[in-house]
């Protein structure tokens, strides 16, 4: 008896463009994102160059697209992260760090040619600034509460202090992330940018459970 062949498997949409994210993320593994053409994108998704085209009109739009899912990442798993100031300020922010630290590595090659992409490219940098000045308002809103409840003494300005400690985050990952020389190494980063937040807000090494 004559075996039927099995039927085709029909690939969405929602599928190709994944699998061109998946093959532009695991390329930016190994290779500088100018190394990576629009050929490698599309033989990698198994899809032809003009098909590409249909679901992204540019390398850049890739890379967009990527860097747009790993702040989303770190939005939603620093979002499940118990926010016990109150009783634990100093686990709670060094959790906070530790995500971004944690996300950001784990999606090196995308974080590395995001970071350099943002010189050129004017979309990625309005990504870029978005999600800084939501990262600086949710911590000026901690430092804020903190102060109001006597956790935390009064000084700077709690938005000024906020936004100064994301830029030195972004700024000792980048270097981590580039290897860069002066640079932290990666596995004390954590500890490092933690201490130097809960000094910075509380003035001491075990803020106060009040």
């Amino acid at each position: 008896m004559v075996q039927r062949g099995r039927r085709a498997v029909r690939v969405s949409g929602d599928e190709r463009q994944d699998a061109i994210l998946v093959t532009a993320e695991q390329l930016l593994g190994t290779r500088a994102f100018d190394d990576i053409s629009i050929e490698d994108l599309a033989r990698g998704a198994g899809i032809s160059r003009p098909t590409f085209y249909f679901y992204f009109a540019s390398k850049d739009d890739v890379l967009l697209a990527l860097l747009d899912r790993v702040i989303a990442e770190v939005e939603r798993r620093v979002g499940e992260l118990p926010r016990d100031f109150e009783g634990d300020p100093a686990g709670s922010w060094t959790r906070s760090i530790g995500m971004f630290v944690e996300v950001f590595v784990s999606h090196r090659g995308v974080s590395i040619a995001a970071i350099a992409a943002r010189a050129r490219n004017n979309e990625v940098r309005a990504l870029w600034s978005r999600a800084m000045q939501s990262w600086a308002e949710f911590s000026t809103d901690v430092i804020l509460s903190e102060r109001a409840r006597g956790a935390a003494p009064h000084g700077i300005d709690a938005g000024d202090l906020a936004v100064s400690l994301n830029l030195m985050n972004e700024r000792v990952i980048t270097a981590a992330l580039n290897r860069e020389t002066p640079a932290i190494g990666e596995s004390r980063a954590l500890d490092v940018l933690s201490t130097i937040w809960i000094r910075s807000i509380y003035g001491s090494d075990n803020p106060s459970r009040q």
